[in-house]
């Protein structure tokens, strides 16, 4: 059985269906679901989502995009978000440097945040980071000196540097259907010698539809198409890859497992 570890079910291309989707992710042995909220408008939905459905789970945070819309979150807001049942993560958040759509210091400010709430309730941070490494690392290692928390670099694309540089840290890594492109031979890479302890699978759905399902929203159900392709990059079963970044998932996500 395998875990959907990072969807966006509320999502147009995805919501539209959702519960036709997520049966099919059921037929094809994926057993829980991780559903992501990037803006506090989410939240609710996101939440409610979880509680309707017993293997959905929900996350809270505000992905870097959204920064300059959420200058006035608090602290004490995103830490009662994170006292429902259902939420058992913090995020997406992080930098996103690519498209720069929210200013570098409220993605930076708000990065934090999200760590400092994590750190006091231990639930992990969900990490976005594009065209932004040295200033994520910056931050993680300056906040990892202020206490532990746990974390997870999501739909990882960044350098092979980077990515030993967190496994250091101790965070873990997702693997998205991006892994599947032709062009993603350096992810490939990487991707074939990341502790098994550390590996998680994801859509990231409705978006990166793996192959050979490109040029379609994705769904949860293709987590399995991701998890068939690194299983025969690293030389596995697919049984043997679904059971340990099952184990990850909720070895990381342990209030989704309590």
């Amino acid at each position: 059985m395998l875990v959907d570890s990072h969807c966006h079910l509320e999502y147009e291309g995805l919501v539209e269906g959702q519960s036709a989707a997520l049966d099919r992710a059921r037929e094809a042995g994926v057993e829980a679901f991780l559903n992501i909220s990037t803006k506090r408008a989410e939240w609710d939905q996101v939440v409610g989502t979880a509680q309707a459905k017993a293997d959905v789970f929900a996350s809270v945070g505000i992905h870097p995009h959204n920064a300059d819309e959420h200058l006035d979150l608090t602290r004490t807001e995103l830490l009662e978000a994170t006292r429902d049942p259902n939420v058992i993560g913090i995020g997406e958040t992080g930098l996103d440097y690519y498209y720069d759509h929210s200013d570098r210091e409220a993605q930076q400010r708000l990065f934090r945040l999200h760590i400092d709430v994590a750190r006091e309730v231990q639930l992990p941070v969900i990490i976005h980071t594009r065209d932004a490494e040295d200033d994520t690392l910056a931050i993680l290692e300056d906040e990892l000196g202020k206490g532990a928390f746990p974390a997870l670099i999501h739909c990882f694309t960044a350098s092979a540097e980077f990515g030993e540089r967190v496994l250091d840290l101790g965070l873990s890594v997702s693997i998205s259907g991006i892994v599947t492109f032709k062009n993603a031979k350096d992810l490939q890479a990487f991707a074939k010698d990341i502790p098994p302890d550390r590996l998680l699978v994801e859509t990231d759905s409705p978006f990166l539809a793996p192959v050979p399902h490109r040029g379609r929203p994705c769904e949860p159900g293709f987590v399995r198409d991701t998890a068939q392709f690194l299983a025969d990059l690293r030389g596995e079963s697919l049984e043997s890859l679904a059971d340990y970044t099952t184990r990850n998932f909720y070895a990381l996500f342990s209030k989704a497992d309590a």
